[in-house]
């Protein structure tokens, strides 16, 4: 964030001393140099850690975030840097809000993204107010993303390093969110540079590894804690061709994900064929050739919009749209339907659409965000 005279690097025009910020502490490397870095300048500083799930067994996660041995982390941190830290028991919250939901879409056949219903719902929603109700000027996190002011408003960007940019599970930020958030890591141009940052306040956790899955679903194995919230839910049925063939059986839609080839179990095929939708009222994969993947024109719901004009207010916006945070924007057309409705015709039809996934909204030149929407009809 560019400094204005007389402004600390907060944006508040008093000294850091007499500002307050309130720190989202994971445990991890990120969150742990921001609190560093802020009680360095001197800020007054309080760390909150949520606890989601139980902790017992959060205990023998390895590699997920917001288990039990991230909280001894951040705790560990604010001992050892002087500043308050405080544990929130949110694991009811997050059971009904987060939880809840993805397995009733991935039963439903989508590709839900629970980290965005995460910070919408938990993060950006409950532990904010919690920040404000501790009289904080501001909450803080380790997002890797940047928040810039325009001429009109603080405006969301992108992070500074792309391999790191948080960009797509931050889109649902809203504009009061974003006025009280900040993001202090956004600027950094690699990892190794937090990490630097950590070793040089003496951070035990200055080499502790990135954690990779989502913090509920150990190992990535998705189908693994469905069964375990639904029981019985994954029956099984059919696997049919574009035409309705029946060309085998599965063990249900919970195990296949859009564009899957692989582990079908219906060799002896003269051409490769792909998982392109998941009915799952009727219980079938449906399978085809790998054109049928190519998807064009998307509609996009609940849409949160942070551009400086109503969204409705024009027929056409051109941007850049990200389906997927592993690839980079691309060109876009999204015409509204509504206050947060849209269809998005993507440019270059890109494979493996599904309804679940977020429609991330990007300037065409430069790194705003300007929000997005949540797919919502498969093809």
């Amino acid at each position: 964030m560019t400094r204005t005279s007389g402004v600390n690097s907060l944006g508040f025009a008093k000294a850091p001393k007499d500002t307050r910020v309130v720190v989202a502490m994971s445990g991890g490397v990120d969150s742990s140099v921001v609190a560093a870095q802020l009680k360095a300048e001197g800020y007054d500083v309080i760390g909150v850690t949520l606890q989601l799930y139980d902790h017992g067994a959060a205990l023998a996660k390895a590699g997920a975030c917001c288990a039990g041995r991230d909280i001894h982390d951040a705790r560990r941190v604010a001992e050892t840097l002087g500043f308050p830290h405080y544990v929130l028991d949110y694991e009811n919250t997050f059971r009904e809000a987060v939880i809840e939901e993805f397995a009733e879409s991935y039963l439903a056949g989508a590709t839900p993204v629970p980290c965005i219903r995460c910070n919408e719902r938990v993060k950006f929603r409950d532990l904010l107010e919690t920040a404000r109700d501790l009289d904080a000027d501001c909450m803080a996190t380790g997002h890797y993303i940047q928040r810039k002011m325009g001429p009109a408003r603080a405006e969301l960007h992108m992070a500074a390093d792309p391999a790191r940019d948080q960009s797509y599970f931050l889109f649902s930020t809203t504009q009061d969110q974003l006025d009280y958030l900040r993001f202090p890591l956004g600027h950094l141009a690699s990892k190794a540079e937090t990490r630097a940052l950590a070793a040089r306040h003496g951070l035990a956790v200055a080499d502790k590894p990135d954690s990779q899955d989502i913090c509920f679903v150990p190992n990535g194995n998705y189908a693994a804690v469905i069964e375990k919230l639904r029981p019985g839910a994954a029956d099984a049925g059919e696997i049919v061709n574009l035409d309705g063939t029946v060309l085998g059986h599965h063990r249900g839609v919970i195990h296949y994900t859009i564009g899957q080839r692989r582990g079908l179990g219906i060799g002896g095929l003269s051409e490769p064929l792909f998982v392109v939708r998941l009915d799952a009222d009727r219980k079938q994969v449906v399978v085809g050739p790998k054109e049928a993947l190519a998807t064009r024109v998307v509609p996009v719901r609940e849409i949160n919009w942070l551009g400086d004009q109503a969204f409705d207010s024009v027929s056409e916006i051109p941007m850049r749209v990200r389906i997927r945070s592993t690839k980079p924007p691309a060109e876009a057309i999204i015409r509204p339907t509504g206050p947060t409705t849209a269809e998005v015709e993507l440019l270059t039809p890109e494979e493996g659409v599904s309804p679940g996934q977020a429609c991330v909204f990007y300037a065409q030149d430069g790194s705003r965000v300007h929000g997005g929407g949540w797919i919502w009809r498969g093809y």
